[in-house]
């Protein structure tokens, strides 16, 4: 069965690597939330285990800064016009899952009201998997 996960491009200086990626569903609900709100990014929320809850924010409303760590760029576009998706954490939060892998994922529920899949009945998760190559 081939990987339908995107992976994110890497942007960390010094990594080859890429940290997080969506899958085929989470792309689909971002395409749609794209076209309701435009350009998008998430945030990692604090949470210690698969299951935590990625914020999704027009691009921009969220504010980041020096206590942040970008893991990733995604585009979701399908080939035409570019759709950039940047993938935020803290810090403090990159050091508890800097030896894992995240994957956003979309199961039914109802997301955090300031997220923008909240009104579509959905909401994004993380899933973890331990990296097994050095970080």
């Amino acid at each position: 069965m081939p990987d339908t996960t995107l992976h994110a491009a890497v942007t960390r200086p010094g990594e080859d690597f890429s940290r997080v990626a969506l899958t085929a569903e989470a792309v689909e609900l971002l395409r749609k939330l794209w076209l309701q709100h435009g350009p998008l990014m998430f945030h990692q929320s604090g949470g210690c285990c698969d299951g935590s809850s990625p914020m999704c924010y027009p691009a921009g409303e969220f504010i980041t800064g020096d206590s942040d760590v970008r893991l990733g760029l995604f585009d979701i576009s399908d080939g035409l016009q570019p759709q950039p998706i940047e993938f935020w954490m803290s810090k403090e939060q990159f050091n508890y899952w800097s030896h894992t892998h995240l994957t956003v994922d979309v199961v039914p529920g109802r997301g955090s009201g300031f997220s923008v899949e909240a009104p579509e009945g959905k909401r994004f998760l993380i899933r973890s998997t331990l990296m097994d190559w050095p970080v």
